[in-house]
């Protein structure tokens, strides 16, 4: 293998094998080549003394800025492709380029596969084209223009299936070829070496029975180290005896002798015990932080978010006191705070806390610990809150991989951060890369939790957004209404995830035009979170947004407005200046003033949002799209037509990267475009654009968008002098 290379081999997979890909990295860089291959010369150079480094975006990509040109730089620092196969890769547009480009560097033949599922060769036949595992790169040669050709090429493969070579054997035929040796000799050496280990083994049996008689003087030390674990046992027993007794003794007041015939709910149990922890068990500070802890997540998981704070933050105040601030338990109770100051909407505190526990767990338990995986997980969603999707994604994909590693296939836990990786893809606006995920992460959960369970409602909420910005309403919307029935049989009727699904059904409404029906389900949603969560929360804020929309629609202008300044102060009070929803409220209502005529405020307001974006976003996200399509508007009704072209481009530009060219979006940024080359006086090439448009115009949930783009239709033609035209689209000169 060639040593002038950074890297002995790139690893090319989809995401969705990422167990494969880690176990594959693993297993090359610790290999040990047999001694007497070292320094042998083969066709591709002589063989050095190990393989590796090996190059895997996971590993080494976690601080790259631009993914293309890292990507490619490594393929270029490559001796070898490894190509992992299954459907998943076949579909992967990322793994097709990666082979496209270490074949446009002419080393073809230095591309090995190693087939995890599906079958090679399906693809040839319609009815099996689903199960192919090559990806189409790797299936046709290249041609001198660089291009694939429709000539079929042969991949080396190494076949790691059931029933086919098995773990060990693919490893070796992966790693013959990298060599340039034979498979054999790297075979021929793993059953010496297994042989070696049985004869050690054996001597090592012979070697324990000659430490017996040692190990029996060190018995009477264990007996010491017994009668301690003995007394702990007793003390955890004692412990547990009196929390079951305190649950015990609280839930009496549910005999109906007590309750004089009373109907007890769950808070008032709840509320009973509370009052009870403070004066009770004041000699057993353990079990009341405990207590205390368990109940405040109880109150968490029924939406009770005050009384949740304050016993918590109760338990891990005595928890310090008992333990110091580096201790599991004071950790775990950091957890549970970080997560309901998080739904509390208390995002600084909630980071703080988590950011500490985290720290303490990977102290206490190591890096790659489920404990980590759950402080990470949840640190990462209070960092989505802020907007900092960027920061978020670390996290994200250290507490996928530490539960892959930890769990089985199919796990809660695994699905959990499949949704949160499909979410910050989808929040970065990657539609396209997010649906995957939360699509695999919805078969899980359905798998798991069978008919209903809150997190399964929340997972087919997640997807259902996913499909409404790739334009695809009919999909997302029984969707929401699978979810909002599920909430509701397991929630009861005031929750705030109820509010949640009533907001999402009632959005559903709106894109129907059922305007009425939209604006009754809003003001449930808003007057439930008022309820639950106070008059300032985000999610009060977020209702009361997408109400506005409605009453607009409903001919209403001036009380939207106001609607949508209340919400946009709310927002900037709860969650920042520098936010993504403020950013996006803001561009709204900078739509809306433009209708109006106040261009001022409107200019203010979309500069602000473009600001925001921009920086939380990026340059190339869809909502950035969206502020420079509605600032080119503003520069068409301001008469700067220059100005409206070069943000309509720009905006088209982005939106190609994520969407498809049908997409409703891409179609506005166009009418915009047309309507500033009308503006200069290209009639004709302002023509084929906004009559291409009108269709995608057609599917946008902005209300009367469609019917105000006719309008506009008939006076450009007026403008241009041809009166047959313009009445065509409803105005006459």
């Amino acid at each position: 293998m060639a040593a002038n290379y950074k890297y002995k081999a790139f690893i090319s997979y989809s995401h969705s094998d990422e167990k494969w890909a880690a176990w594959l990295h693993k297993a090359l860089e610790t290999y040990r080549i047999p001694k007497h291959l070292v320094g042998k010369t083969t066709d591709v150079g002589p063989v050095l003394q190990r393989i590796g480094p090996i190059f895997r975006d996971r590993e080494e990509l976690s601080s790259a800025t631009s993914l293309g040109t890292v990507l490619t730089q490594a393929l270029s620092a490559s001796a070898c492709q490894i190509v992992i196969c299954s459907p998943r890769a076949a579909r992967s547009r990322w793994t097709n380029e990666e082979i496209l480009t270490f074949k446009r560097l002419g080393r073809a033949d230095r591309i090995f596969c190693l087939i995890v599922d599906g079958e090679p060769g399906a693809s040839e036949n319609p009815a099996t084209a689903d199960l192919e595992c090559f990806p189409p790169a790797l299936i046709h040669e290249l041609g001198a223009d660089g291009q694939l050709t429709d000539r079929r090429s042969e991949p080396i493969a190494a076949d790691a299936r059931k029933g086919k070579d098995n773990r060990q054997n693919a490893k070796l035929k992966l790693i013959a070829g990298m060599l340039g040796v034979g498979f054999d000799a790297l075979k021929q050496r793993e059953q010496q070496r297994h042989q070696r280990r049985m004869i050690a083994v054996t001597t090592a049996a012979i070697t324990g029975m000659a430490m017996t008689l040692v190990l029996a003087a060190a018995a009477w030390f264990a007996r010491i180290e017994a009668e301690e674990q003995r007394n702990r046992a007793q003390i955890e027993a004692e412990t547990a005896r009196q929390t079951t007794q305190f649950m015990v003794d609280l839930f009496k007041v549910s005999d109906p002798s007590e309750a004089l015939g009373n109907s007890i709910t769950a808070r008032e149990i709840l509320d009973k015990g509370a009052a009870r922890i403070d004066g009770e068990l004041v000699d057993q500070p353990q079990i009341q932080a405990t207590l205390m802890d368990t109940m405040g997540t109880v109150y968490t998981s029924l939406g009770l978010y005050d009384p949740a704070v304050r016993l918590v933050e109760k338990a891990s105040d005595q928890r310090r006191a008992l333990f110091g601030n580096e201790h599991p338990e004071v950790a775990a109770s950091l957890t549970h705070l970080g997560e309901v100051l998080k739904l509390n909407a208390r995002y600084e505190e909630a980071e703080d806390r988590l950011r500490e526990s985290l720290a303490v767990r990977r102290e206490a338990f190591g890096d790659a610990s489920p404990e980590v995986a759950e402080t990470a997980t949840e640190l990462a969603d209070v960092l989505s809150l802020q907007g900092n999707y960027t920061a978020a994604q670390p996290l994200i994909v250290e507490a996928l991989e530490i539960r892959r590693a930890l769990r089985a296939d199919t796990h809660p836990d695994i699905a959990e951060s499949l949704e949160d990786l499909g979410l910050n893809e989808y929040e970065q606006g990657r539609y396209d890369e997010s649906v995957p995920y939360l699509r695999e992460a919805l078969e899980m959960r359905r798998e798991i939790h069978g008919e209903a369970h809150p997190d399964l409602a929340e997972a087919i909420n997640n997807l259902a957004w996913a499909l409404l910005d790739l334009g695809d309403p009919d999909e997302a919307e029984p969707l929401f209404v699978e979810a909002l029935a599920m909430k509701r049989r397991l929630l009861g009727e005031v929750h705030p995830e109820l509010a949640i699904g009533l907001n999402n059904i009632a959005y559903t409404l709106e894109l129907r035009g059922e305007y009425e029906e939209a604006e009754a389900v809003y003001r449930e949603a808003m007057a439930m979170n008022r309820s639950l969560l106070g008059e300032q929360h985000p999610e009060i804020a977020a209702v009361m947004s997408n109400l506005a929309f409605v009453i607009y629609a409903r001919g209403k202008p001036d009380e939207a407005s106001d609607m949508l300044r209340q919400a946009l102060e709310m927002q900037r009070n709860g969650l920042g200046a520098e936010h993504p929803d403020v950013a996006a409220t803001a561009a709204s209502l900078g739509f809306w003033l433009i209708e109006d005529g106040h261009y001022e405020e409107a200019e203010t307001l979309l500069n602000e949002s473009l600001a925001v974006r921009r920086k939380v976003l990026g340059t190339t996200h869809p909502e950035t799209a969206g502020t420079l399509t509605v600032l080119s508007n503003l520069m068409i009704a301001t008469g700067q037509y220059e100005q409206a072209l070069v943000f309509a481009r720009e905006a088209q530009e982005i939106l190609r990267l994520t969407l498809p060219d049908d997409h409703w979006r891409i179609a506005a940024a166009q009418n915009v475009e047309g309507l500033a080359l009308a503006g200069i006086g290209s009639y004709a090439e302002a023509e084929r654009l906004l009559l291409s448009s009108l269709s995608g115009l057609g599917q946008a949930p902005i209300p009367d968008l469609a019917a105000k783009s006719r309008v506009r239709m008939a006076a450009f033609y007026s403008a241009w002098g041809k009166p047959e035209e313009a009445a065509k689209y409803g105005m006459q000169r």
